[in-house]
């Protein structure tokens, strides 16, 4: 088991985020979570990632204890994440964000230039690297967030809302690009709204309303529950 939460929790003052979540995700999975606008999906994974303390609960990365590890700790230990609005240095080239990752992700590597250009050909990056990163379009960045996270050799990668703002046409695409980044090693989390996505990438999925993890199968069994339609689309008088 690559991951294991259990009964992590995460309060703000008297808002309850996240409640009593837990999960199992075992290596070369892809697990996807879904669950309404404001239900504390990226709270959970914010408490994965270090960028949260749980207020409860514990979390274990590849069966250590990393309750309360900051997100720079668990980068060094092969955990790593993207969010929801792409960032990227934009005024520095495609090739000198990633070597910035590789450089300062935790790990050494060398002939980081060389490896820059490598993992960029592996995400599909098909123009100049050497171009600045403020003139990418919506999916070249996305590319590029990607090629970044995987500069720091992760062993597990938590993506939220990575397809959002991608066409229909662009989509197949970049599924494919998600499962070729797993079928090298690297366990996958998803948040996602865009449930082609959803259904066709991940081997189990997790649905959390209001902080609470209410439904758990694979992608067919959770998008045909009667309650997870409810609690997104709610309930019919």
């Amino acid at each position: 088991m690559i991951l294991r939460t259990e009964g992590v929790t995460k309060r703000f003052g008297g808002l309850t985020a996240v409640n009593n979540v837990s999960l199992e995700v075992k290596e070369g999975e892809i697990v996807g979570i879904i669950g309404p606008n404001g239900a504390g999906k990226t709270t959970f994974l914010n408490c994965i990632s270090g960028f949260y303390a749980p207020t409860e609960g514990k979390i274990y990365f590849k069966d250590k204890d990393i309750t309360g590890k900051t997100s720079y700790d668990l980068c060094k230990q092969g955990l790593a994440r993207t969010f929801q609005l792409v960032r990227s240095f934009p005024k520095m080239t495609v090739l000198d964000n990633v070597k910035t990752a590789l450089i300062y992700g935790g790990r050494t590597v060398s002939h980081p230039e060389q490896r820059a250009h490598e993992i960029l050909d592996e995400v599909g990056f098909a123009v100049s690297h050497d171009v600045l990163a403020e003139s990418l379009n919506t999916m070249q960045l996305k590319r590029l967030m990607l090629a970044r996270a995987l500069a720091t050799k992760c062993e597990l990668l938590l993506l939220d809302e990575v397809a959002a703002g991608l066409t229909t046409a662009e989509l197949p695409d970049f599924i494919a690009l998600v499962k070729q980044i797993r079928d090298k090693g690297v366990t996958i989390i998803c948040i996602e709204h865009v449930m082609k996505f959803i259904n066709d990438t991940c081997d189990r999925v997790i649905v959390i309303s209001f902080g609470e993890k209410i439904a758990e199968g694979t992608p067919q069994e959770v998008l045909n529950d009667p309650f997870v339609i409810e609690c997104y689309l709610g309930k019919e008088d």
